[in-house]
């Protein structure tokens, strides 16, 4: 089979409506603000981020046959991403997030992922039917894989043969599904991404900092962990290496949705072109900062 991708990024692909305000936000709030409807989901923020660094993705996800969907399809194709193997169904409406953004930071959220769920392995079939790999033939390429799948898909995906081989990029999709991801923490080949937060959902434990965060997620049965933590330190664990960490460039933030999914993305692609464990940190660090300034407007 001719290669067409450089990554395959799995999980949600959805309608971001986003909506900003520089006044400060409480229950009940009525404010003017800026609201943006974009392609997003951690499958897709990934996709377009690692295509600005020269990559190529192909996206595994369910996208609805609905006018919405469509016009998703439309959106992925013209920014470039391999949409060959998106699972497509006309009983499942296309999914989406909704968010509320002060300037404090993200004031509240609801992800609507219902039809990711619904379509659960049906998504994973181009890794199971010879098409981009088998179990007798696992797929050994770099794959994102977004924690918006079900638990038990996700720990069924930590077992399948068809997955042994993967460099595979975990997010959890935020910390209330942060728990999803302890069946992948002993995968051989899994990096996960996390905060400090979700690093304490995955252990029952509180961290300080992420440099103790990555501590104790290796100690707890991690193969590696990228910790974020807001605009301080940013740390990577290894059984190999020990951990490592790098400050995050002081920034005005200006936008919060998507900025761990830029992080992880950056990271991915740094690695991916041969920098070193630091280099690559710092490399994610710094565009994750570029991208909550607003500076960029991808």
């Amino acid at each position: 089979m001719t290669k067409t991708h450089d990554i395959l990024c799995i999980g949600s692909v959805l309608w971001d409506v986003i909506g900003r305000t520089q006044h400060p936000m409480y229950i009940g709030s009525d404010e003017p603000g800026r609201i943006t409807r974009l392609p997003g989901g951690v499958a897709m923020n990934i996709a377009m981020t690692v295509q600005r660094f020269d990559l190529r993705p192909a996206l595994l996800t369910a996208i609805g046959r609905d006018a919405e969907g469509e016009e998703l399809m439309t959106e992925c194709s013209a920014r470039g991403m391999i949409t060959t193997y998106v699972h497509r169904s006309s009983g499942l409406p296309t999914d989406s997030y909704v968010a509320i953004e002060g300037p404090q930071g993200l004031v509240a959220a609801l992800a609507d992922a219902h039809s990711l769920e619904a379509a659960g392995d049906a998504i994973l079939t181009p890794l199971e039917d010879g098409t981009l790999g088998s179990a007798d033939a696992p797929y050994y390429g770099v794959i994102a894989l977004d924690g918006n799948l079900t638990r038990q898909l996700l720990a069924d995906i930590a077992k399948r043969p068809s997955f042994a081989a993967a460099d595979l990029r975990v997010a959890p999709a935020g910390p209330g599904k942060a728990r999803r991801l302890v069946p992948l923490m002993s995968h051989p080949g899994a990096t996960l991404y996390v905060n400090r937060e979700e690093a304490g959902y995955l252990t029952d434990q509180k961290f300080d900092n992420a440099f103790a965060a990555a501590d104790g997620l290796i100690a707890a049965g991690a193969t590696r962990v990228l910790v974020t933590d807001g605009g301080s330190f940013a740390a990577d664990g290894c059984h190999e290496g020990g951990v490592i960490q790098t400050p995050c460039p002081a920034v005005r933030v200006r936008r919060i949705t998507g900025a761990g999914d830029t992080f992880m993305a950056a990271h991915i692609a740094a690695e991916m072109a041969g920098k070193g464990r630091l280099d690559a940190l710092v490399h994610a660090q710094e565009t994750a900062a570029h991208y909550v300034s607003g500076e960029d407007d991808t």
